[in-house]
């Protein structure tokens, strides 16, 4: 019995669980999985509540210590207070039912973050395991580690492998995609990459939250990224 209280109170995850349970907490939580910051209007908005409702809710995920709040002039917004954030929040969507589809609106949603969304900071959907075949392909990763011609091709791409390697963070953990149920490319490589995607034009957000989508010259970028083809610091660049 002494053994069994020492794990009840060794570490209390009730308190954050609590939290993460309310529906409209859950659904501002998800709204931040962008990795995007978001005024409180845009998620009363996006969670389907009123502004006093949704302010209430930020205030208790501020103090729960699941979200941050940016200051620009009068203005806040609010964002996930870190990676591990996400990935308890991807964790749990893979356990939880799919909400049923109502009109075509969410139909065509639903298919846009199937095909490419951001999880937090790293690419998601069919293009996130896409993106991780081909560099698994291409002899880029083995065992969850760069090759020497992975350190080539990213370097070309622009991708600073060796800063990724050096941050605390995990380095390049496999992410089992929810949607998929395949893995997709995480933690601080997965991060850079698609970082990178987006500074050269390869990839867009566009009007539904978290969901992207590859560009004309993210095309002919990633196909000759893994063709073998010569890849330079101008291949496309918009």
């Amino acid at each position: 019995m002494a053994a069994m209280e020492h794990v009840a109170a060794d570490a209390d995850i009730a308190p954050v669980a609590a939290l993460i349970a309310d529906p409209t907490r859950a659904a501002i939580l998800t709204a931040l999985l962008g990795g995007q910051a978001l005024a409180a209007g845009e998620l009363a908005r996006m969670s389907g509540v009123s502004a006093a409702t949704a302010s209430a809710h930020l205030s208790r995920l501020l103090e729960g210590g699941l979200v941050d709040v940016v200051r620009q002039g009068r203005h806040r917004y609010y964002r996930l207070a870190g990676h591990e954030i996400a990935e308890v929040l991807e964790v749990l969507a893979r356990f939880g039912g799919r909400p049923p589809v109502r009109s075509l609106r969410q139909s065509r949603q639903a298919r846009m973050l199937e095909e490419a969304r951001t999880c937090y900071d790293h690419l998601a959907g069919r293009a996130g395991v896409g993106l991780l075949d081909g560099l698994r392909a291409a002899g880029c990763l083995t065992g969850g580690e760069v090759t020497p011609e992975g350190e080539r091709l990213l370097g070309l791409l622009g991708v600073d492998v060796e800063g990724a390697r050096r941050t605390r963070r995990r380095f390049a953990p496999e992410c089992l995609d929810w949607t998929e149920r395949r893995a997709h490319l995480g933690g601080s490589l997965g991060a850079a990459i698609t970082a990178v995607l987006f500074e050269r034009g390869w990839y867009a957000r566009g009007p539904v939250p978290r969901a992207v989508s590859v560009t004309d010259a993210g095309r002919e970028g990633l196909t000759a990224l893994f063709s073998g083809k010569e890849l330079t610091s101008h291949t496309p660049v918009t």
